[in-house]
């Protein structure tokens, strides 16, 4: 399976419209989506109703931050369907992020991805807003100021909240560590 995480350098506007543009950000959208539902199933439904927004939208009206605009909108419908529940639900705990890559030494790939599961697990027992920041900064490389127009949340604070989970997830390692 490819990775969806996101290269800020490769955070671009298809230039083949509708059809690229769904091709390049469904998976990613669905990830995100499913880490704000804990369901998949809603995820996709909850992306279809973005790229439907999108389709809606003049043409050239999200020109220049097309990204952007795809998270804030899929957060915000993703939001609207947990209000609708009237309750909010933990995060599945590393479910949509495993990825298994091709490496030379099967023991790296052992190693690599107990790392990988280990990083998942604590990133997990963070509180909901730092694990989306975190993952918002971290898989999908936006800078804080992208996600502080996702979130609604203030640049300072997704800061802080990235500056506290990372603080945190180091003292759970160094705590591992022998």
């Amino acid at each position: 399976m490819k990775s969806a995480s996101v290269n800020p350098e490769e955070i671009h506007e298809p230039s083949e419209g509708l059809p690229a543009t769904v091709e390049h950000f469904q998976p990613i959208l669905t990830r995100y989506a499913a880490r704000l539902l804990g369901d998949h199933d809603r995820a996709r439904d909850v992306v279809q109703d973005t790229f439907v927004k999108l389709a809606a939208q003049p043409v050239g009206a999200v020109d220049g931050h097309l990204a952007e605009w795809l998270f804030t909108v899929c957060r915000h419908r993703a939001l609207d369907v947990l209000r609708k529940e009237n309750r909010m639900k933990r995060f599945a705990e590393g479910e949509a992020e495993r990825v298994v890559a091709a490496e030379p030494r099967p023991g790296a790939a052992l190693e690599r991805e107990e790392l990988q599961a280990a990083v998942l697990r604590s990133i997990g027992r963070l509180p909901p807003n730092q694990q989306e920041v975190v993952r918002l900064k971290f898989q999908n490389g936006f800078s804080y100021k992208e996600i502080s127009r996702i979130t609604t949340l203030s640049v300072t604070n997704v800061g802080f909240l990235i500056h506290t989970a990372v603080t945190r997830l180091r003292t759970e390692f160094a705590a591992q560590r022998p």
